[in-house]
């Protein structure tokens, strides 16, 4: 096996299959403020070593002052490895005064005295100007990568590079791997995301993966898509309740342990009310739940639950409130993994899968981390209550064009029915994958002790 080195974030190691080619030429390419230098920051102080310590130059693109302010923003610096683990210079200006061969002879200089075990080069694409043909750049290039190979060294070559250049810029011939930052503004939010495009030697997760910048360094969300045959586990043969008894009777007994179900409405039917029955009505004592949601605050959903006797002051039921204005779809799921993991919950209500849509780039990446989702899911025997709005407030006619309706395992529909002068609500399950259910329409009511099914001969 190839050796790694970490770039300092267990999920960008994931992306890159372990981490990044030791002893290799490894390229960071993005346009400005897509995150290269933060990426090749984090990587410096998680392997600053005095005996084999990291080296970062600068050169005619980032001042070497900037760089050294920059960096003391950054939560993970650490003044104590400057000079004793991690070396800041600049080649500037000898690229100035002396041109590429200078930088050469400089960057051989440097490898002698430090033997450096990371070497990082930023800006590298601000060399090339200073090359007056091309010949004169690809010797320059092969004198460099020569260097580095007698002394064994991780570079890490950082350029403002567009896409279109990896098939012209001779860098790119000599580089081991490629990882290419991106930024994409969609109305009032961006997004990022970053790709392997070359990675010599090893595998690597390919698609475009989101990743966000602060403080603390790239926080990567490695792309949501599980293929549809993950190996063999264990799926448990108990009902879960819906809370309903009446429901439950209609699922013949319940749903299964681990599966799905989307419950769809239109506004005001009924949708949040019937996943809170779920959660609350239906833990077991020694069971643990949890509300995902967008559509209440925490002083909300308190006031709703209270009006029906429940609290989320309790262990069982945990809760993550995200505001729909400010979502992002890759690190919204991670985070929601991460919670069901340490909570060992066994029951999630999302409310609601409208808003999850409304984050998603397209609808095609939408379906495929909905299917991922709820797949990891049910390999740990985690059911699932997702809600939907629909916009038709009587006879919905839509639902069947939407995917989720494919990808869940329970399709429950919820409407307003006119009858006469009145309206009232009701409730029919249209699909339970495996098992037999009562497809009649059953009105229901709202009443102090929740969601009460009656007979339709009531109404």
């Amino acid at each position: 096996m190839n050796e790694r080195i970490s770039t300092g974030s267990t999920r960008l190691d994931q992306v890159t299959g372990g981490g990044l080619p030791a002893n290799a030429i490894n390229v960071i390419m993005g346009l400005p403020g897509t995150g290269k230098t933060l990426m090749a920051q984090q990587c410096v102080f998680h392997n600053a070593d005095p005996e084999r310590p990291v080296v970062y130059l600068s050169t005619a693109s980032e001042p070497f002052e900037k760089i050294l302010r920059y960096v003391q923003s950054l939560t993970f610096f650490d003044p104590a490895l400057i000079g004793n683990g991690i070396v800041y210079d600049e080649l500037g200006s000898t690229l100035v005064k002396r041109g590429l061969p200078g930088v050469n002879e400089r960057v051989n200089e440097i490898i002698r005295e430090y033997r450096p075990g990371i070497l990082v080069i930023d800006s590298f694409k601000a060399l090339g100007p200073y090359a007056e043909t091309n010949t004169e750049f690809r010797n320059f290039l092969h004198d460099l990568a020569a260097t580095q190979s007698v002394f064994p060294v991780t570079s890490l070559w950082l350029g403002e590079y567009e896409s279109e250049e990896m098939a012209t810029a001779p860098e790119f011939a000599v580089a081991d791997t490629i990882i290419e930052l991106s930024s994409q503004r969609d109305f009032a939010r961006s997004s990022r995301t970053l790709q392997v495009h070359k990675l010599r030697g090893g595998d690597f997760l390919s698609g475009s993966h989101a990743y966000r910048l602060s403080s603390d360094g790239v926080e990567t969300y490695p792309r949501l898509a599980d293929s549809a045959v993950q190996g063999s586990y264990r799926r448990a043969q108990q009902r879960a309740s819906s809370g309903i008894q009446a429901l439950d009777d209609m699922l013949d007994q319940g749903y299964r342990v681990g599966s799905s179900t989307l419950m769809a409405g239109p506004t005001g039917i009924g949708k949040t009310l019937m996943g809170l029955h779920f959660l609350f009505g239906g833990l077991g004592p020694d069971e643990r739940g949890m509300i995902a949601t967008f559509q209440e605050d925490p002083t909300q959903l308190e006031q709703i639950l209270n009006g029906f006797g429940w609290s989320l002051d309790t262990e069982q039921v945990a809760l993550k409130y995200q505001a729909p204005v400010d979502l992002y779809l890759d690190k919204w799921v991670y985070e929601l993994l991460d919670t069901i993991e340490q909570t060992q919950a066994k029951r999630v209500f999302i409310d609601s899968l409208t808003d999850l849509e409304s984050a998603a780039s397209d609808s095609s990446r939408f379906d495929e981390f909905l299917y991922s989702l709820l797949h990891r899911c049910s390999r740990n025997n985690v059911s699932v209550m997702m809600s939907y709005e629909v916009r038709d407030l009587f006879g919905v006619t839509r639902l069947s064009d939407k995917a989720a309706s494919n990808i869940a395992d329970n399709v429950v529909l919820l409407q307003y029915t006119p009858v006469e002068s009145a309206v009232y609500r009701s409730l029919t399950v249209l699909k339970t994958r495996g098992s037999t259910h009562d497809p009649a329409i059953r009105p229901f009511d709202i009443t102090q002790h929740g969601i009460v099914l009656s007979d339709p001969k009531q109404h």
